[in-house]
């Protein structure tokens, strides 16, 4: 098999020829036409409500109802249309900037493109983290890889993967690091043939506030419903015409169930995202956005999301007779350049900037083995004469360790290795062996400093100051944990997470002996598939029994499930977190009823991202992590989460405004409408006055999304107690207002009736939109924040609409002069500020009843 350095890469003439042939290395999702959206419009229990009353109007020749009700029908499905077409477009433009890259050889130069554009035969680098971006055979590289492929075949545990073997696209990689060709992409790939024979759905999760949404407007259609029963019982015993009974039925329980309940979240949703996108944050689920309003704890990684993630060298330390520069050399040789590893970032800047480089090429790479969480190191392997020379760098201890203390000293090196933690830095130690040797020969150790982000200290501030508990999360050890967080004044309180488990240091070395052993004397590197998966089903024997019959070490005391709780509440930080760790940090929060955040950006952090209410993938995430997470990141820092926050509870405000005001409208309208019909046996508005009201109020209400709101200084969760209590009063209230007017122009100034319902539409036009003023603030409509412009407009041209229509008639109704319609702007304006007193009364009552602050 050819050597790395024989592998050239397609030209770019090749490359075009095969995209000719093969086409883009994406699978085309189905997308829906825009004429099956559109019809969907038209399909459904409320669109069927909307056309079953325009055929009993053409049926009884009311022309007139029937103009109007088809417009209302077409309307609505068209205003809902354009405001999902807005947000498939928003989130289709937001998504193209989460494509996948993958790392290519192309006409002898490694490069990274999009993944989409990858055909057969090109040459990949695939490492821990990546999703395999096509189906491709191993080459060489490491001996072998740990594949999670159990989307694909099913397998629930990772399996081994080595030169020679198939890969198949979206296959995640665990550990390790190989050179792949390409043998087949898009639908010719194993999961593109999968997915031309299974249909596949996308079920986005519901979130909480789409849960009370379904609550909300269940209730009023069985509200609206009963009532709806009433008046038909109370028709028929009356021997009312029962075709114009039906129709004032229908177009009665359409104005009351919340047709636009579903087009003002769209809308609500997809203007934060597009807010958040601006601020280089990509919501991938929309219904995420609601769950960051209520987070109260947010878990987040140090490196590149606290910190700058950009390494800068400190003085290092060097065994005799080595010197700085042979350090940094020694390194380089255990590097790759072309991984652009943060970490290995500075050693090569440094080799730049002393002219060093060259040195480089005059050794031949034969083999490189990239870090992996076991052996915690990395390795060169290079030409030599006759043999064999093999540079390694990595965890300090591990190179200690390994090295031959006869040749340095062993205690000043880890007295270095104490130093440097102390301040801060994280280190490398350096060594190199030749030929046969079982030791290596220390060089030294490199202090690498990771300084926190100018906006990190302000970021964790200003989210304290929201409610929301930042937990810095780290694999470092606890001495740069705790420095760190010094620096961001996180607090003081960091965790050693094993130690917090009940666990020690001493058990994963103890277990990791178990484990190396285990396979030293069993692998056999010509075992084939069969032999391998007999061989690792035996150590996983061994070493459940040697875990068993471990003895607990010293110092180390199991501790209950509620007292780790108590303790990761308390705790500011945690140090030393493996990927499995994230996932039991939020798992013990979450059963303590908190809602946490996470970020994470490497393969194994997906569990603990999907597990998360909301999992932020960070900037410069593996692929991986970035598919598991409700936020992905484009730059780094902390910054974004916090305007993520702020943002996510102005649309709660929003939303919760807009509940209380369809269910108080609802209640008011329909309870209203009853009563009058059973004590007085009168329609106080015809179903034409009826569909022109919701005309002019369900267009209007939609720019509640651009409305000014109150940012709370704490998480917000859902109230449905005192939003359905609230809710009821004001209903209640304009039941009142509107029933003492009615029994005023019928009882004492007896008008005609055709008047009295012109007057009526006029005050209801008028009046109903008042109610969104009541509910947009828990305060006194007067005070700030003060409604945005796009809503005041909105709302208040509607009224003016219906006013004139009510003043003039046009042919629709009974003309009233603009002395009455005046007068219903006065009587409505006076209710308003009655029912602003009984919000403000309701919310006293039960914040004092209940100890609450928020709704």
């Amino acid at each position: 098999m050819s050597g790395a350095n024989d592998l050239k890469g397609l030209s770019q003439e090749e490359v075009q020829e095969r995209l000719q042939q093969y086409g883009y290395n994406e699978l085309n999702e189905k997308e829906e036409s825009w004429l099956h959206r559109l019809f969907k419009r038209f399909w459904g229990p409320i669109p069927w409500m909307i056309e079953a009353a325009a055929v009993l109007s053409a049926l009884a020749h009311r022309w007139e109802d029937f103009t109007i009700i088809v417009i209302l029908l077409f309307v609505n499905a068209f205003v809902d249309f354009y405001q999902e077409s807005k947000a498939l477009n928003a989130i289709a433009v937001l998504k193209k900037k989460l494509a996948r890259k993958a790392v290519v050889l192309r006409e002898d130069k490694w490069q990274e493109i999009d993944a989409k554009e990858i055909v057969p035969d090109d040459i990949v680098k695939i490492k821990i983290g990546d999703i395999v971006p096509a189906d491709v055979i191993l080459l060489e590289g490491a001996d072998f890889l740990l594949v999670d492929q159990s989307a694909l075949t099913g397998e629930s545990l990772p399996v081994h993967k080595k030169a020679g073997d198939e890969l198949y696209a979206n296959a995640i990689i665990k550990q390790g690091e190989m050179i792949a060709k390409v043998t087949a992409t898009a639908k010719n790939t194993y999961f593109g043939k999968t997915v031309g024979l299974v249909a596949k759905a996308q079920n986005e999760e519901v979130s909480h506030f789409q849960k009370m949404v379904l609550k909300v407007g269940n209730f009023l259609i069985i509200l609206t419903l009963f009532m709806i029963a009433i008046i038909v019982y109370h028709g028929i015993s009356t021997n009312q015409p029962t075709m114009e009974l039906l129709i004032f039925a229908l177009v009665l329980t359409i104005s009351a169930i919340p047709v636009a309940m579903p087009a003002v979240l769209t809308v609500t949703m997809a203007i934060g995202a597009q807010s958040l996108a601006a601020k280089e944050a990509i919501v991938s689920r929309l219904a995420a956005i609601e769950e960051i309003a209520g987070m109260d704890v947010l878990c987040s990684d140090k490196t590149g999301t606290l910190t700058q993630n950009k390494m800068s060298l400190a003085e290092p330390y060097t065994a005799d007779g080595f010197s700085s520069d042979d350090l940094m050399i020694y390194a380089a040789y255990a590097s790759k350049e072309e991984n652009q590893d943060p970490i290995e970032k500075p050693i090569f800047d440094y080799l730049h900037e002393k002219h060093l480089s060259s040195v480089l090429t005059t050794k031949k790479l034969k083999k490189f083995l990239p870090f992996d969480p076991v052996h915690k190191r990395t390795e060169g392997i290079y030409e030599d004469k006759n043999c064999e020379i093999i540079y390694t760098k990595g965890a300090p201890q591990v190179i200690i360790e390994q090295s031959d203390d006869k040749e340095f000293d062993k205690a000043a090196a880890y007295k270095a290795v104490e130093d440097f933690a102390s301040k801060g830095f994280r280190t490398l130690g350096v060594a190199f062996r030749k030929c046969e040797e079982d030791v290596y020969h220390f060089v030294g150790l490199i202090p690498l400093f990771d300084p926190p982000r100018e906006d990190s200290v302000e970021a964790i501030a200003e989210a304290k100051a929201k409610g929301v508990t930042v937990k810095m999360v780290t694999g470092d050890n606890l001495a740069v944990a705790k420095y760190i967080a010094s620096l961001l004044n996180i607090g003081d309180n960091i965790e050693d997470i094993h130690t917090l488990k009940g666990e020690s240091v001493e058990e994963y070395i103890y277990l990791s002996k178990v484990l190396s052993k285990a396979i030293a004397e069993s692998m056999h590197p010509d075992a084939s598939k069969d032999e391998i998966e007999e061989i690792v089903k035996k150590i996983m024997q061994k070493v459940q029994k040697e875990l068993y019959n471990m003895p607990l070490p010293k110092g180390s005391v199991k501790k209950h499930e509620s007292e780790i709780i108590a303790l990761i509440e308390d705790a500011n930080g945690f140090a030393q977190v493996f990927p499995e760790d994230k996932y039991f940090i939020v798992d013990e929060l979450q059963k303590a009823n908190h809602i946490v955040g996470m970020t994470g950006d490497g393969v194994n952090d997906a569990p603990a991202l999907k597990k998360a209410d909301c999992g932020i993938a960070v900037s410069g995430a593996t692929d991986a992590a970035r598919a598991a997470a409700d936020i992905v990141l484009m730059s780094p820092g902390l910054t974004v989460i916090v305007d993520a926050i702020k943002q996510s509870r102005q649309i709660f405000e929003r939303m919760k405004s807009y509940t209380i005001f369809r269910i108080a409208e609802t209640i008011r309208v329909i309870i209203f409408m009853t009563l009058a019909i059973v004590v007085y046996d009168f329609y106080p508005i015809t179903a034409l006055m009826i569909i022109i009201l919701a005309l002019l109020n369900d267009i209007p209400i939609m720019t509640i999304a651009y409305d000014n709101t109150k940012l709370r200084e704490s998480p917000v969760r859902w109230d449905m107690k005192e939003v359905f209590v609230l809710a009821s009063w004001l209903g209640l209230a304009g039941v009142i207002s509107s029933f003492m007017l009615f029994w005023i122009l019928i009882t004492y100034m007896q008008l005609p009736l055709a008047f009295v319902q012109s007057v009526f539409f006029a005050k209801l036009v008028i009046a109903g939109h008042g109610t969104i003023y009541n509910t947009r603030i828990d305060d006194w409509f007067w005070k700030r924040p003060w409604p945005s412009w796009t809503l005041f407009n909105a709302t208040f041209f509607s009224r003016v609409a219906g006013t004139i229509i009510a003043v003039y008639g046009f042919g629709l109704m009974e003309p009233i002069g603009w002395e009455w319609g005046l007068g219903m702007w006065a009587y409505a304006l006076t209710w308003f500020v009655f029912n602003d007193a009984v919000k403000m009364g309701v919310l006293r009552y039960y914040r004092k009843k209940y100890n609450e602050d928020i709704i």
